[in-house]
């Protein structure tokens, strides 16, 4: 069994028990972590607190030298990692190392580059000096679905900014976030300044979160825990986090490219087969446009290969657990009931082995629906017509959920003006990529704080004015 990384050194978790880790391509137990205690947050948390101050009084390029050698290992060792990531979360090995390994191991050295560019980061507002210091001890509970992503979204900036961390990783798929304890173990980041604790969230997440000794919790995943989260910092008014659920709606106005825009509306739906908290799984099509729009998405949909991970064909892996794969199935199995029309896919075991689901589509979509109000977190599109854009702009906002969403019209200005209009964190503008350096966020029950960039370093900095 592996251990806990505390003070700078793997210990053994003080419950002496501990948690399968499962491949979910064949459903084999493949490694097992800690299930960690209150007590080994405890220690964890101690050692933060501990290093918080010569941490803190570093200088920020000093600080950033050391991310920039850490982002500079994790590139070297990105195959690796990107093959344990497809082992015990079962992302396609192109995916896993792409999105999954190099693109946190850019955020981490975008993050070294601006510890070292801000520098103090103090400005002046008429006769008062006003200084921007870190929050403290930072508690990062991240999810499974982007195991090195998330977690690198969390600490890279925490310790850009000069707080100290302990991270709960997801007992799920956790494998990733040992590889970046060792990274930060090899360059030499002090010991205490980042400590990690395995286990189950109801009980290492919530000691993490209600810690008196935690100065912030920065928490990615379902609404529900973060909701528990919340609840338990704010008994020591804690700075809270947060970045949860999405049900992201692809908005296709009428005289857009209608091609193009299923095409890669599907991809948006079906990326990491489905589990991405900002996948666009409400696709808004004109009803004069609806049917066509249907055909096209099923046969987009067909192209979607499950399969090996490591299998150069596969374009969709295995959900991650047997628990997700049931949950996605039961969401299926609701849509059918409510009279949303099948057209592709909804078979839950089409493999002999492995948490798998087909690429499913769903037509007859009305507002309101289950599987268009609540996040499935699995490879469901469903297609909703609309007869305006005023109206297609009241479905697109009509969830608890705004973390993102994608307009598509024949002109960038009309995509904008469209956009402008919906209550969500990030909108694609007509294929817009991804950029990791933007902020990224939610509205609504989406969240609190926005993470990335300048802004996701805002979020673990207090600000302070010296009137002189």
């Amino acid at each position: 069994m592996r251990h806990l990384y505390v003070q700078g050194a793997w210990v053994s978790s003080s419950s002496g028990e501990g948690i399968d880790v499962v491949n979910p391509a064949t459903e084999e137990v493949i490694d097992r972590v800690p299930a960690g205690s209150p007590g080994d947050v405890d220690r964890a948390v101690s050692a933060a607190r501990a290093a918080f101050p010569a941490w803190s009084a570093t200088a920020p390029a000093e600080r950033g030298k050391i991310l920039k050698a850490a982002a500079d290992l994790l590139k070297d060792r990105a195959e690796q990692i990107a093959r344990t990531i497809a082992t015990d979360m079962g992302a396609p090995y192109a995916l896993a190392l792409k999105v999954q390994t190099l693109m946190p191991a850019g955020v981490l050295a975008d993050y070294a580059r601006l510890a070292e560019e801000r520098g103090e980061a103090e400005t002046r507002v008429g006769n008062s000096l006003i200084l921007r210091e870190p929050v403290g001890v930072v508690g990062a509970i991240t999810p499974w679905n982007y195991p090195l992503h998330q977690v690198i979204c969390k600490v890279a900036p925490a310790l850009a900014a000069g707080c100290t961390v302990v991270l709960k990783p997801s007992e799920v798929a956790p494998l990733a976030a040992y590889a970046l304890a060792e990274v930060f173990h090899e360059v030499g980041l002090p010991a205490g300044v980042f400590n990690m604790v395995s286990g189950h969230g109801p009980v290492v997440g919530e000691a993490i979160a209600s810690h008196p000794d935690v100065d912030m919790v920065s928490f990615t995943g379902s609404t529900r825990a973060g909701r528990r989260v919340a609840a338990l910092a704010s008994h020591t008014v804690k700075r809270v986090a947060l970045e949860l659920g999405g049900k992201s709606a692809n908005v296709i106005l009428p005289d857009a490219d209608l091609g193009t825009a299923v095409k890669v509306g599907v991809a948006g739906a079906f990326l990491n087969s489905g589990q991405t908290c900002s996948a666009l799984t409400r696709m808004l099509v004109h009803r004069d446009q609806y049917d066509d729009a249907v055909g096209q998405a099923v046969s987009v949909a067909s192209t979607y290969t499950l399969g090996d991970p490591f299998d150069e064909a596969t374009r969709l892996g295995p959900l991650v657990s047997a628990a997700q794969r049931d949950r996605v199935v039961h969401y299926i199995n609701r849509g059918q009931e409510e009279g949303a029309r099948l057209v592709a896919g909804g078979g839950d075991r089409p493999l002999e082995r492995g948490y798998y689901v087909e690429p499913t589509v769903f037509a007859g979509v009305a507002p309101g629906m289950v599987i268009e109000q609540e996040e499935i977190f699995g490879p469901v599109l469903s297609i909703v017509p609309y007869t305006s854009v005023d109206e297609a702009v009241d479905i697109a906002n009509g969830t608890p959920y705004g973390l993102a969403g994608a307009v598509w019209g024949a002109t960038e200005q009309e995509a904008v003006a469209v956009a402008r209009r919906l209550r969500t964190g990030q909108v694609a503008i007509n294929g817009g990529r991804f950029n990791p350096s933007a902020p990224f966020g939610g509205y609504k029950q989406s969240g609190i704080g926005r993470e990335l960039g300048e802004f996701g370093l805002e979020e673990y900095l207090e600000v302070k004015s010296l009137q002189l």
